[in-house]
């Protein structure tokens, strides 16, 4: 039962206010040795290479990985923004993150690059994630594919080429939209897969709720999404779980063909989580899955890129701490 991290980090204030490569690569070493001295045993470099001084109210999930590709026009006119709101499925969101002109290609995306810059200062096992392409496809406005499924399946195959060249000890897929639309779950898996398939290290799935401003932003129970876990080919799963009701993980535990990350630390709070609530709710959830062996990994339920560093950093303590209690350390 390891300890990790889901992903981002809070970008530290010094890369906000004079972004450049020395200070990116300056705060993920930094990330990266407050992880390990924290005692986290599967590092991520926080995703700092995705913050955008000119989007600092977003962590880069979504624009990083789009607007750099080839076949998509990223600056929007007023009738692109009408045109996406009109669509009634995409009410979670106001503006496209971009219009899709054309066939996709990579154009000047390069995960590659970035995750080579996290391995050569990372002295440990090494995340890398990468958003899942179906929940890319649904922030784009499509003028080319004509349907959700090729775009979205175009999206992972762009992705695929740069993964099967990321060696990471593990490559998580981050889905944060499938569990407000559930009768996608198929097509979402099938998108996911596909980039899955291409990992060379472990391939995980991270779902969750969403998390934008601490608030949760999709609506939807586990057992709605029973059809999308059956269907991925993955490894484990990286589940929200401190804040959501994991009672629902009871139906996660037919699924023998997984095994599972559970958060324990509550990413929507402020609290700093006692060593006691951590081991409490690893507890719960190892009940609920009906053996502990199933859990590969404990980590917060999402990234911690809203929180204040003293917050994100007392958590990280508090997630280690509580995992070894619950261990008998």
């Amino acid at each position: 039962m390891r300890t990790t991290l889901v992903g981002s980090y809070p970008v530290p204030d010094w890369l906000r206010v004079a972004p450049s490569r020395e200070a990116l690569i300056d705060a993920t070493a930094v990330v990266l040795a407050l992880q390990q001295r924290s005692g986290i045993e599967l590092l991520t470099d926080g995703e700092l290479s995705r913050f955008d001084i000119n989007h600092p109210e977003t962590n880069g999930m979504i624009e990083y990985f789009v607007r750099p590709l080839g076949g998509v026009r990223a600056s929007l006119t007023r009738s692109d923004v009408a045109r996406f709101a009109a669509q009634p499925h995409l009410g979670f969101r106001a503006r496209p993150a971009a219009v899709v002109t054309g066939p996709l290609h990579e154009g000047t995306l390069d995960l590659v690059a970035a995750y080579r810059s996290a391995r050569t200062l990372a002295s440990g096992p090494l995340k890398f994630t990468v958003t899942s392409p179906y929940m890319l496809a649904r922030t784009l406005l499509d003028e080319h594919y004509g349907d959700l499924r090729s775009l979205a399946l175009a999206i992972a195959d762009v992705l695929a080429v740069q993964v099967r060249d990321i060696d990471a000890d593990v490559l998580q897929v981050d889905e944060a939209n499938v569990p407000g639309r559930a009768e996608d779950a198929e097509l979402a898996a099938e998108a996911i897969n596909r980039v899955l398939d291409a990992a060379t290290g472990t391939p995980s799935v991270h779902l969750c709720f969403g998390n934008y401003g601490g608030q949760r932003v999709q609506i939807g129970r586990m057992r709605e999404l029973y059809p999308f876990f059956a269907a991925l080919r993955a490894d484990h799963v990286v589940l929200e779980a401190a804040r959501h009701d994991t009672e629902d993980l009871k139906i996660l535990a037919e699924l023998n063909h997984l095994r599972f990350g559970v958060g324990v630390i509550d990413v929507k709070d402020t609290q700093i989580e006692s060593a006691d609530e951590v081991a409490t709710r690893i507890e719960r959830a190892a009940s609920w899955l009906g053996d502990a062996e199933r859990i590969d990994y404990v980590h917060p339920d999402c990234g911690f890129w809203m929180l204040a560093r003293s917050i994100a950093d007392g958590k990280i303590a508090a997630l280690v701490k509580g995992r070894d209690r619950y261990l008998g350390r």
